[in-house]
C-alpha cells in the first residue's frame, strides 16, 4: 500500500474544539458586562471550580494579562486562567488551566439585534494534552474523551443565560458606563 506522503513527517493528532452558542435576550454591552463582571454570582462553582463549597468569590481581571481565579473563604486563591486577548465588548480569549496543561477558551459576543446577543464559545488546544489528561475527569466524569467538558459548558452557559436574562443584578452596567470603564482597562 503506498501513500501520497512519503516524507516521513508525522502530523500531530488533532482533537476537535468544543463549540457552543447561546442567544441572550439583552444587548451586547450588557451581556459582555454580565459575563465578566458578575461571574462570581452566576458561575456554578459546585462542581465547576477547584474549591466548590469553599469558594467565596470568583474574580475576572478585565485586561490582557489579567487572571481569572477563585478565592476560598480562607483566602486561598486558585487560578483558572490568564486573559490572552481582551476586546470588550466583542470578546476575549483566556487560558483554561483545569486539565494541568493549559487549553484556550474564546468567547465572542455578537449583536444580532439591539436586544439579542449571540455568545459563541470555543474551547480548543486539546492536542496539547496527553492521553491520560484527555481521559481524566474534570468537574464531571469522563474527561474530554468522555464528553465531560462538552456537557460542562452546556451547564455553565445555561447558568449564564439564566442569570443574564432573569436576574437583574447580573445584567451588568449601562452601555455608557461599560464603555467608559473598558477604555480604562484596555
Amino acid at each position: 500500500m503506498s501513500s501520497d506522503r512519503d516524507d516521513g513527517e508525522v502530523l500531530a493528532f488533532q482533537r476537535p474544539p468544543i463549540r457552543k452558542s447561546i442567544v441572550v435576550r439583552r444587548g451586547r454591552d450588557a451581556v459582555f458586562a454580565a459575563f465578566v463582571r458578575t461571574i462570581d454570582r452566576w458561575w456554578p462553582v459546585r462542581p465547576f471550580s477547584m474549591g466548590e463549597d469553599r469558594v467565596a468569590s470568583v474574580t475576572f481581571e478585565r485586561r490582557r494579562g489579567g487572571r481569572i481565579y477563585e478565592t476560598w473563604h480562607d483566602g486561598t486563591e486558585r487560578e483558572w486562567g490568564i486573559v490572552l486577548e481582551w476586546l470588550p465588548p466583542e470578546g476575549f480569549v483566556m487560558t483554561w488551566n483545569a486539565s494541568g496543561t493549559p487549553t484556550e477558551v474564546e468567547l465572542r459576543f455578537t449583536a444580532e439585534a439591539m436586544d439579542r446577543t449571540r455568545v459563541d464559545l470555543e474551547h480548543r488546544g486539546w492536542e496539547n494534552l496527553s492521553e491520560a489528561q484527555l481521559r481524566a475527569d474534570c468537574a464531571l466524569p469522563g474527561g474530554y474523551l468522555g464528553g465531560s467538558f462538552n456537557r460542562g459548558w452546556d451547564v455553565i452557559l445555561g447558568a449564564f443565560l439564566d442569570a443574564a436574562e432573569r436576574d437583574p443584578s447580573a445584567q451588568g452596567e449601562s452601555a455608557s458606563m461599560t464603555a467608559r470603564n473598558e477604555k480604562v482597562t484596555r
